[in-house]
């Protein structure tokens, strides 16, 4: 049927070549909104992910933490240890991943009970490596504390000139208090 056609009534389409409510109804059979909410709510509760791309500084960095903690918060997760992931590796992406005009993006994805996190920016040459720094140095202790915290961690090369750094964690939703 042309947008410019009579509907079955034989009445003309309205201005916006839009249709009456019984044009449709040979689509009876298919899912209701209703039906779609509740696949919805089936596949939400056993993969949930949160995206964000960011500005590489320190109040990029800030701000990754801050989101993801009220992303946890709002899927009844533990904060912990996974803001304190969240911050390290932002924290990189902004100090040793940073290019002028380039953001850096987090990345949270619930499948089951694993957390995994993900920081991607544009330093793809710059691939981090945990080291013992001396005792007096004030720094180098961020992937230390990612390898100590998370179930298990890596990167992952893309697109150049892109990188991914990525850890997992075991989230059950905590225990309810009374």
């Amino acid at each position: 049927m042309r947008a410019d056609s009579p509907d079955s009534d034989g009445q003309p389409p309205d201005s916006h070549g839009t249709y009456p409510l019984s044009h449709f109804s040979r689509y009876a059979h298919a899912a209701t909104l209703s039906d779609v909410n509740q696949k919805s709510a089936e596949l939400s509760a056993s993969v949930r992910n949160f995206s964000v791309q960011l500005s590489p500084t320190p109040r990029g960095a800030r701000l990754a933490r801050l989101l993801a903690t009220e992303q946890l918060r709002s899927w009844g997760l533990p904060l912990d240890p996974a803001r304190l992931l969240v911050a390290e590796l932002a924290n990189n992406a902004a100090d040793h991943g940073r290019v002028p005009g380039r953001d850096f993006r987090l990345t949270l994805y619930v499948v089951g009970d694993t957390l995994r996190i993900e920081v991607t920016d544009t330093r793809g040459e710059e691939l981090p490596r945990p080291q013992c720094p001396s005792p007096g140095a004030e720094s180098g202790r961020g992937l230390l504390l990612v390898e100590a915290l998370a179930l298990r961690w890596g990167v992952t090369e893309g697109r150049f000139p892109r990188k991914t750094v990525w850890a997992e964690l075991r989230c059950t939703p905590p225990e309810p208090t009374f």
